[in-house]
């Protein structure tokens, strides 16, 4: 079967008690959501206001926590997240790894402009600092000029370089058009970059690819399945050596090099259970 072609298995029977976890944990999280992103909009006023930051982070790494524990994850971190600002650039499993990267680190990401019109998940990433990055010649200079200023202040912007999600057992070629946006004379001098691997652990009763959200699988049907059944999975989020942007010749090396660490890393997790990375 293609990469994201054909018909996934069925998602896994959550039963009745399943059903009342879910029901609860998806008025949790509506109710958390609600007065954690007011708190983060409010705080971006204050910050603009008086020329502060972190506060907004506060709430946003709160609602990132809340989300991976309604997911059934415990979170384990090796390595130190980035301490300038910079790029972060991580494989993607899931959903998930929204919440569990807003928990690991203090992170915006950068996402597609067709995200900012997704109902719900557009309003979401928009209120949470996401970057949406349009494809057009002539929207270049501003975006560059955009991420120069986020840089600049010490933000860690996180990408997906894989362009799409996973079964979370095996990490996708890396998009190297997607470090242009990075990989430029204006930002050059400004940009260390940092792989980053994210691993999940199923639960004991549930197969390996539990967490891994990929090919046709339907987002309501997957989250219903995880916040029914995730108790006792695990998440792993290993922070390699940042790197220079200026020391790779251009932005295929860079990718290639990010690639190698978040495979070897993901590959290091998988063994350390007894479990096989796929192979494309």
């Amino acid at each position: 079967m293609a990469w994201g072609e054909g018909t996934e298995a069925p998602f896994a029977k959550i039963g009745v008690l399943g059903g009342l976890r879910f029901g609860l944990f998806a008025v949790i999280f509506v109710l958390g959501t609600l007065p954690l992103i007011s708190l983060t909009l409010l705080s971006y006023m204050v910050e603009r206001l008086t020329g502060g930051r972190g506060l907004s982070d506060v709430f946003i790494k709160t609602w990132g926590r809340m989300g991976r524990l309604l997911c059934g994850l415990k979170l384990e971190i090796r390595g130190t997240e980035l301490a300038q600002g910079g790029a972060m650039v991580a494989n993607h499993v899931s959903w998930s790894d929204i919440f569990v990267l807003h928990d690991a680190a203090h992170i915006h990401f950068v996402a597609k402009s067709e995200v900012k019109s997704w109902p719900g998940i557009g309003f979401l990433a928009n209120a949470t600092g996401t970057i949406f990055i349009e494809r057009r010649a002539t929207e270049a200079k501003r975006q560059q000029q955009q991420l120069k200023e986020r840089l600049q202040k010490g933000d860690k912007l996180c990408f997906f370089p894989e362009g799409t999600s996973s079964d979370g057992r095996r990490v996708l070629p890396f998009k190297s058009a997607l470090f242009s946006a990075f990989h430029t004379p204006e930002l050059l001098p400004h940009m260390w970059v940092q792989p980053v691997s994210v691993t999940y652990f199923a639960p004991k009763s549930q197969a390996p690819r539990f967490f891994g959200w990929w090919g046709n699988m339907s987002f309501g049907g997957h989250m219903r399945t995880v916040f029914a059944l995730g108790r006792g999975g695990r998440v792993r989020v290993t922070f390699h050596a940042p790197v220079r942007a200026a020391d790779f010749a251009d932005r295929k090396l860079l990718a290639a090099h990010c690639e190698a660490a978040v495979r070897a890393g993901m590959a290091a997790d998988l063994a350390e259970v007894g479990q096989e990375m796929a192979v494309d």
